[in-house]
């Protein structure tokens, strides 16, 4: 049983109220890369969400809303997703859910949760999803985790593999700079590709890769391919929802601005300052008169 939304008066939030409707399945999600191959299916659609309204309005538009270890950077302020806690993840992933009915939600475990070995991936993978009623998750790394995958796959955890620019890795990496430059680079990432695929991930995000790459990646693997500064012809296409609406000043190279919701809410919250700071709101109508 999923959820939908209507308003409650009393508080004028949204309150989810049971409805039969059904999310997008994993095995959904896997077979749109034949049908995408074929011509009969479009490219998948995943932003990010972190929160219980976002999930509500970005939900119908979306094939997958990812709970990405980002909300580090977006919603706590820290300057990389590396001290992002299990908890976090948990707290955000549950309210994804409670704020969806279509999409595949999809959680990533935070650094330090599963590379240690692939019992300590179940374990964690495990709490994940019981807290959170998230359908798959999403971990980092290539060839190296490909066994810790194949483990948690066959326990019947549904994953996505992430590959190219991994931000977890951003220390060793040494920044965030695009992947795949050099021959050698460009060959191992390939490899990686296989190996998680090959691993049994149902798909396979690839960020901050150079398009070539990218592409050849696309056209060698079965599972879907979900770009990120990677190339038009990956399967489906991934952003930050922040990002993509403007909230932020800075803009990496691979988004695309749909709005300016920065500038947006500081005006909005000029404006409400100045009238609080004149007198003029509340004004009457925000007031309760005493009853006759």
């Amino acid at each position: 049983m999923s959820t939908t939304f209507t308003i409650d008066a009393a508080t004028s939030r949204a309150t989810p109220v049971s409805a039969p409707m059904k999310r997008l399945t994993v095995p959904a999600i896997r077979a749109r890369k034949a049908a995408i191959a074929a011509g009969t299916g479009a490219p998948l659609v995943m932003l990010t969400a972190y929160t219980v309204r976002m999930a509500q309005l970005m939900d119908a538009h979306c094939d997958m809303l990812l709970v990405g270890d980002s909300l580090g950077q977006v919603i706590y302020g820290l300057p990389s997703t590396v001290p992002v806690t299990l908890e976090m993840m948990a707290a955000h992933g549950a309210a994804v859910v409670r704020g969806s009915h279509h999409a595949t939600v999809v959680v990533d475990m935070p650094f330090g949760s599963y590379e240690a070995s692939p019992a300590q991936a179940f374990e964690n993978a495990a709490l994940l999803m019981k807290q959170t009623g998230a359908a798959a998750l999403k971990l980092e790394g290539g060839t190296a985790m490909a066994s810790t995958i194949a483990f948690l796959v066959e326990r019947g955890i549904p994953i996505v593999g992430h590959i190219g620019l991994t931000p977890q890795a951003v220390n060793a990496l040494g920044g965030y700079g695009a992947r795949g430059r050099s021959a050698d680079e460009a060959q191992k990432i390939v490899a990686d590709a296989h190996a998680v695929a090959g691993a049994g991930a149902f798909a396979l995000v690839i960020e901050g890769v150079v398009e070539p790459v990218a592409a050849a990646i696309t056209d060698a693997v079965a599972i879907p391919t979900i770009g990120i500064g990677a190339s038009a012809r990956c399967d489906g296409q991934v952003l930050v929802a922040e990002d993509m609406l403007g909230l932020f000043e800075r803009t990496p190279r691979f988004v695309k601005r749909y709005g300016d919701m920065a500038a947006f809410v500081a005006e909005r919250a000029e404006r409400f300052a100045g009238e609080v700071r004149d007198r003029s709101f509340p004004g009457a109508e925000q007031l309760y008169a005493p009853r006759d």
